[in-house]
């Protein structure tokens, strides 16, 4: 382990890291879309329940039918291109990272084993009921069927970012100087961990706001076009419900994810403010050299005065607020070579034959200094400090949109609804900054709006997809250089494989996928085009 993967080509390290990415984003084009049509058909479904409970045996209206119909047809052909492009991002593992899935596959695999057996097991046996078993099960059972779907897509996100809050924050295991392998000690650890808990919320509740402007795009683009504006009225309802409650818990969620990585990634949170040299009373950079007082204090501890390491304490070490002592990265190279050369010994001794007393000494050695064991393979300090600006901006287009969408749902919320005297006062107040005609400020309503407005919604998807995307960005860009975070860099986890080899896949995966993404595209909008298809129950 001394001197294992450490003579691998830069470039295969580089291309192996490219070719994740680019898989990673693509896939999760699909997966936030997939999570939040989920929630939208299956409020539609439930009020196509309710109207045909309530019928008595009379013939019913079929809107909510419809309507959930033509929001599922949306989400099947989104969850198809989904579920392929996620299942080549789990192989990437062993062909491109097997030094990593050697070395912690026992952990990291069995979140994915069990979402692979149960959860897409799940989904994927009720998304064929959902689609196909109209009239041929009872409606109750298919409404089941429909939020057993949208469950188990939940449920296999959770597992997933089970998985990567263990990268981002390794708990629940061991490691095991005779296997040369980290082992699961606690599955409730792993699976439980405050910071998988906080990942899972955040994403999910983001992945709802996707779903919700996506609806109000195509929602939008009827009103535009004055068709289907009974199904665009009513959809913009539901999804100005989902997208408000989800803004304002995304924004939530994301507080409480900020203190967990400032309690265990300190370096992401210095990154993500590009904060070098940190203390207490911190403020929060809205841009560079503009900043809120105290609110990066808050947000990371929840006292304006409490303490923000910056990037150069993280390195030259520091002292916490409790009185305990952070060791310098240089401290902690030192530390860790002194762990992997005691695993050497200790390998060496045992295969000798060496006594107990020898082998003893060098495992407290070896325990002494395992927590900084990833460090061991670090050559210079510098190599700890993740892309700063691109955490930096990437954390700005996240939040800035985020406070976008709060506004923008609130707004359709109480234009939509009518909301007395709230609806009111935001349409004089529309009609004062010239948005919508002065005369017309008492009678707008979210269906005769000029056309700009709907190309408004319409041009939120692409800046939801974004929003999501910078998130995904902080995650994995602030935890750079590590693979699992202080415990194996990248350059250690990666396959011993020809670079140029990687750099083909990345190509042919780059065709593929923006191939599959415009093939996606433009089923969508053929669908849209076409719009809900109208049949009878009874």
């Amino acid at each position: 382990m001394t001197d294992l993967f450490l003579n691998i080509d830069a470039s295969s390290i580089d291309w192996a890291r490219a070719q994740f990415a680019l898989t990673a984003i693509y896939h999760w084009l699909f997966v936030p879309l997939t999570l939040g049509l989920a929630v939208i058909m299956g409020i539609c479904e439930t009020l196509w329940y309710r109207t045909l409970t309530r019928s008595n045996g009379a013939i019913v209206d079929t809107f909510w039918l419809n309507a959930a119909k033509f929001w599922q047809k949306l989400f099947g052909i989104n969850f198809a291109m989904g579920v392929a492009t996620g299942i080549i991002l789990e192989f990437e593992f062993g062909t491109n990272w097997s030094n990593y899935s050697w070395f912690v596959g026992d952990i990291f695999g069995a979140p994915l084993a069990v979402e692979g057996i149960v959860a897409f097991f799940m989904e994927s046996t009720f998304v064929a009921v959902m689609f196909f078993g109209w009239k041929k099960v009872s409606p109750g059972f298919h409404l089941a069927a429909t939020w057993l779907t949208g469950l188990g897509a939940t449920i296999s996100a959770w597992w997933i970012l089970v998985a990567n809050a263990w990268m981002q924050y390794p708990v629940g295991c061991e490691f095991n100087p005779d296997t040369m392998r980290n082992e699961m000690v606690s599955f409730f650890d792993v699976a439980l961990s405050p910071f998988a808990i906080d990942k899972f919320f955040h994403t999910v509740i983001s992945a709802w706001i996707v779903g919700a402007v996506f609806v109000v795009a195509v929602s939008g683009w009827y009103l535009m076009k004055k068709r289907e504006t009974r199904l665009a009225t009513e959809s913009i309802k539901i999804a100005a419900i989902v997208g408000l409650i989800a803004s304002l818990g995304a924004a939530m969620t994301g507080h409480k994810s900020a203190q967990s990585v400032a309690e265990v990634q300190p370096m992401k949170l210095a990154a993500m403010e590009a904060l070098y040299d940190g203390g207490t009373e911190e403020g929060l950079a809205i841009v560079p050299g503009i900043k809120v007082p105290y609110a990066l204090s808050i947000m990371a501890t929840n006292d304006y005065k409490g303490f923000v390491p910056g990037i150069n304490d993280i390195l030259n070490g520091y002292t916490r607020p409790d009185g305990t002592r952070e060791p310098s990265v240089n401290e902690k190279i030192m530390r860790g070579k002194q762990a992997i050369t005691a695993l050497a010994a200790y390998r060496k001794a045992k295969k000798e034959g060496a006594d107990e007393g020898v082998l003893n000494e060098h495992l407290s050695v070896i325990n002494a200094n395992m927590q900084y064991f990833g460090y061991g393979y670090v050559k210079d300090k510098s190599d700890v400090v993740p892309p700063v600006w691109v955490n930096f901006w990437a954390f700005r287009i996240m939040v800035g949109l985020g406070c976008v969408f709060i506004l923008f749902f609130a707004v359709i919320a109480i234009l939509a609804f009518k909301i007395p005297f709230l609806s009111i006062t935001v349409r004089r107040l529309l009609a004062i900054f010239c948005i919508i005609p002065e005369t017309a400020a008492d009678e707008y309503s979210i269906s005769a709006l000029p056309k700009w407005h709907y190309l408004i919604a319409i041009a939120l998807v692409p800046l939801a997809y974004l929003a999501s995307e910078s998130g995904w960005l902080v995650a994995e860009f602030g935890r750079q250089p590590w693979t699992i975070q202080d415990m194996l860099p990248t350059w250690v986890a990666v396959s011993d494989v020809d670079g140029i080899s990687v750099a083909l896949t990345f190509f042919l995966f780059l065709f593929l996928f923006t191939l599959m993404l415009g093939v996606e595209i433009n089923i969508l909008l053929k669908q849209i085009k076409k719009g809900p298809k109208y049949e009878n129950w009874n």
